[in-house]
């Protein structure tokens, strides 16, 4: 199957969207972050999901992947955040766009409530990330962040998640810069990640009260950049995982 890996445009969200929802419907994570399941509104993650697709096309680095062949159809999207050296500041575009995002985000709270979303296990989350990551990130040049890689299911095993990782994995070697990802499953997204160069360096509990069905545990990974021409280890290596985190606040 020839596979096209290219940036997002406003034109993909629609497709975007479709492949991460229907690739993220069993995930841990989601089932975690919208423990109520009756009241998940799909029409309200849509939402959300547009407003961070539209800031990531002109902020990060989100592609899509598409057959050749039959061009209307995403098969998968990878949300990537760029690497910001912490010396250096924030620009006054990246600065404001965050603050237009929240704005976006509270206007769709007032409109279409929280979807089911637990805004206590949400921040239990994004505190525990922010722990991690002021431990584990210490690199001066910073980290490209993959926030979310997904293949549609029936796709799963045909090149498509190595195409869309590989977009960015390349980058970060010829730049010399360190990439970080979270799982949201052991098995088997350890092993896939692995094949990339990805190597697990933190299980990240995140708690609400004291039952099981109260924790998540999310598996943290960081890649070394490689020397140009080392390339993966497995030449059958192909994501077939769905990770990250298509929720906002």
């Amino acid at each position: 199957m020839p596979i096209e890996v290219t940036r997002m445009t406003e034109a993909d969200i629609d497709g975007a969207i479709d492949t991460i929802q229907q690739a993220f419907a069993n995930d841990p994570y989601n089932h975690w972050v919208y423990p109520d399941r009756s009241k998940f509104s799909p029409v309200r993650n849509r939402v959300s999901l547009t407003l961070r697709c539209r800031w990531g096309i002109n902020h990060g680095l989100f592609y899509v992947a598409r057959d050749t062949t039959n061009r209307s159809k995403i098969l998968g999207c990878a949300m990537w955040l760029p690497s910001h050296p912490p010396s250096q500041p924030q620009s006054w575009s990246l600065y404001l766009s965050f603050w237009w995002l929240w704005f976006g985000q509270i206007r769709m709270n007032l409109w279409y409530g929280r979807g089911g979303l637990s805004t206590a296990r949400y921040w239990i989350w994004k505190a525990r990330q922010a722990e991690a990551q002021s431990q584990l990130w210490t690199s001066e040049k910073g980290y490209y962040f993959c926030n979310i890689v997904t293949v549609l299911p029936e796709v799963q095993g045909k090149g498509v998640g190595r195409a869309l990782m590989e977009a960015v994995l390349e980058k970060a070697d010829k730049e010399g810069v360190w990439c970080y990802l979270e799982s949201s499953r052991k098995d088997p997204n350890v092993a896939i990640y692995e094949r990339f160069g990805f190597k697990l360096v933190k299980e990240m509990d995140c708690q609400e009260g004291e039952g099981e069905d109260g924790k998540i545990t999310l598996y943290c990974m960081m890649r070394e950049p490689r020397l140009i021409g080392e390339g993966v280890t497995d030449g059958k290596t192909d994501s077939s995982a769905s990770d990250g985190k298509a929720v906002s606040s």
